[in-house]
């Protein structure tokens, strides 16, 4: 497996519409070959999910989800039309989605949503850290340790908890496929997670 870059994956980003979790995953399954990471994606009707993206998500639905009394979560997911957000599939998504941000206390939907104040927090403890590291992978280190604290603290980079349901897939990979599946723009529009002394 070869190393992805991040222009790699902008640029299949850019040629398909696909998510970025998507495409790295396609990237990273053909070997950094863009044109059979596009044709792994278009087999997954991702490409066509991506151009309905544009598509105003008017309709939705807010689950919610309760443990043991001591933490909550709502959650607003939003699509195209009614008719899709009373989809069974559609609303167990939503519902699976808040019992997820219970157990995983995401701090925000997407990357955009991140404080600048908590990344360049987080980006002088790990500078701070790879001082000891030589110089020519020091920038390496850092960039490595800020993806993998988005990784955790990110939802839709985040991997469901639920394995054996989803597969071990991001919630990106499972809302992308959501929306291939109802053919309409799907969309975790916030979320809201309680928990008692916090």
């Amino acid at each position: 497996m070869s190393d992805i870059s991040a222009a790699d994956v902008k640029a299949l980003r850019d040629r398909t519409g696909a998510g970025m979790m998507a495409c790295k995953t396609a990237l990273i399954e053909a070997d950094g070959d863009i044109e059979k990471a596009s044709e792994l994606l278009r087999a997954r009707g991702q490409v066509q999910a991506a151009k309905r993206a544009g598509n105003e998500a008017t309709q939705g639905t807010i689950q919610s989800y309760i443990h043991n009394g001591q933490v909550g979560v709502l959650v607003e997911v939003d699509c195209e039309t009614d008719f899709v957000s009373r989809n069974d599939a559609f609303t167990g998504f939503a519902r699976d989605l808040a019992l997820h941000i219970a157990a995983m206390a995401p701090l925000a939907v997407g990357d955009d949503e991140i404080p600048a104040e908590d990344l360049e927090r987080e980006k002088r403890i790990y500078i701070e850290q790879a001082q000891d590291r030589p110089e020519n992978v020091r920038e390496k280190v850092v960039e490595g340790k800020i993806n993998a604290w988005l990784n955790d603290v990110v939802l839709l980079r985040q991997k469901h908890v639920n394995v054996d349901k989803y597969e071990n897939k991001t919630i990106e990979e499972i809302r992308a496929k959501l929306a291939s599946d109802t053919g309409e723009n799907v969309v975790i529009r916030r979320f809201a997670r309680f928990q008692i002394g916090s």
